[in-house]
């Protein structure tokens, strides 16, 4: 009986609940059906707000991003940025159109040496409070000083002119109007935006057209390329005993280890610690340093070391996989590059190649003004710094008009900027051996570093570049004697 009951039960439960189901169902359908009718009669209504507020929301993330982005690199991404100027770019672009990708196992190969030497220049800075000449005229000879700044002078008055040359040209191709228009267009903006735009804001400036070297990133993703060899060639290092390509060898060392870097993230790293309130002037006191603060700085310096040569990397895949695949070996300019481009692999990475021109130049060509004022400035005992407005530091910042309206003028007098460049190579040669000699000792110096100076690897690694960068010197000498 009992059994009876429980089963009548359950029936009735079952029964019960598979009818709410059913309903449930059916009220469910309706309403899917009304919402489908909703949907059908206004769809412009609903997801268009929605869509437009996604991509709205999508844009200032990106924005807010590249914001935190730009504010987390300082000095030494920019050096390293403006180590691939137009001059480099033509170096890198030769490299690639004459030997393939012959030669790119030194994109590893050189970014140690360039890490190592620039954060002793950062190191030096954060700690003195000084820029690397004004710590020479403290501890050193002044005869020396005056010998390199000399030297680093005349070599970036004649890196500023071939620059503005490839600039204007690249200008020229891309926007039509004479050359000489373009030329003194670019000279004046870059020197109005040195002298009269305030650090801070020059600062951000100089760190967005750093970006403009992603164009070559894109220029190669749109060249057919074989991943294959040019990983092999990357790995695997090559080596041909022949003049022309050992002398490319020490083209490529002056241009990715060149004086005027060491100068520049020198001073910068002092100018960050004065805009942060650490010190109150150029020169006046020593900042507090931290090792988060160095660690900082250090990795800062690896990133744009690395990004640096990231670029340099792309130059030479891409012109190897187009000019020197069709045969074209005879560059001597970025623009010239950029043209022979066009018919091989088509208007985009013709473009991308000629904008990169414009932007590195415009990046590079202030660090290399810059970089001569500090010297010069430090040497002469004069006041320094682009935090400062022109009538506190009219000295440095005539260093800096002056250096590059000679580089610009260099045209007019029939000085052809490019075979000076050859000329530049050998003064880089002679100058940077000794200077970075001098850089080393003075980071292993404990009345001068404290507890920061260099690591033994530090120091192997900078011997080890300056033997090398000074073997290259001598044979690029002895080819000047003999014949370029």
């Amino acid at each position: 009986m009992l059994s009876a009951i429980e089963n009548l039960c359950v029936d009735s439960f079952f029964s019960k609940l598979t009818r709410n189901l059913l309903k449930t169902k059916r009220v469910e359908s309706t309403g899917e059906l009304r919402n489908r009718q909703r949907s059908t009669t206004e769809p412009q209504q609903s997801e268009s707000p929605r869509i437009q507020q996604s991509q709205g929301n999508r844009t200032v993330w990106s924005l807010k991003s590249l914001k935190w982005l730009l504010g987390k690199i300082g000095p030494g991404f920019v050096t390293g940025a403006a180590d691939d100027d137009p001059s480099g770019i033509a170096t890198y672009s030769q490299t690639g159109a004459i030997f393939g990708y012959g030669q790119l196992w030194l994109v590893w190969f050189t970014c140690p040496f360039m890490i190592v030497i620039q954060q002793m220049c950062g190191r030096i800075g954060m700690v003195t409070g000084k820029g690397l000449a004004g710590v020479i005229l403290e501890h050193y000879s002044r005869k020396i000083l005056y010998i390199t700044v000399s030297l680093l002078v005349i070599a970036n008055t004649i890196n500023i002119g071939a620059d503005l040359v490839a600039m204007a040209s690249s200008a020229k191709m891309l926007m039509g109007l004479p050359f000489m228009f373009w030329l003194i267009l670019i000279t004046v903006s870059i020197v109005i935006l040195e002298v009269f735009v305030p650090y801070r804001t020059y600062s951000r400036i100089l760190k967005y057209l750093a970006l403009t070297l992603f164009s070559y990133f894109l220029a190669a993703l749109v060249v057919r390329l074989d991943w294959g060899t040019v990983l092999h060639a990357t790995l695997v290092p090559h080596i041909e005993f022949s003049a022309d390509y050992l002398l490319n060898i020490v083209a490529i060392l002056g241009t990715t280890i060149s004086p005027y870097l060491f100068f520049w993230q020198a001073s910068q790293e002092v100018e960050e610690k004065v805009m942060n309130g650490q010190i109150p002037d150029m020169g006046v006191g020593k900042p507090c340093v931290t090792r988060r603060g160095m660690a900082e700085m250090g990795w800062d310096t690896v990133a744009g070391m690395f990004f640096s040569q990231i670029i340099m990397f792309f130059i030479i895949v891409t012109t190897a996989a187009t000019l020197h695949a069709g045969r074209i070996t005879t560059i001597q300019t970025a623009s010239q590059a950029a043209e022979a481009l066009r018919p091989l692999a088509g208007d985009l990475a013709y473009l991308l190649f000629a904008v990169g021109i414009i932007g590195t130049g415009l990046l590079a060509v202030p660090v290399l003004a810059g970089a001569s004022a500090y010297a010069v400035a430090e040497m002469a005992g004069m006041k320094e710094g682009l935090g400062k407005k022109p009538g506190r530091a009219p000295g440095f910042y005539a260093v800096i008009t002056a250096s590059t309206l000679i580089g610009m003028s260099l045209n007019w007098f029939g000085i052809n900027p490019i075979t000076a460049l050859y000329y530049t190579a050998a003064l880089n040669g002679l100058t940077a051996p000794p200077l970075m000699a001098l850089v080393i000792m003075i980071a292993n110096r404990k009345d001068i570093m404290g507890q920061f100076v260099n690591s033994r690897g530090s120091n192997i690694l900078g011997w080890v570049i300056v033997l090398i960068m000074t073997l290259a010197g001598l044979l690029l000498i002895v080819n000047l004697v003999t014949g370029p």
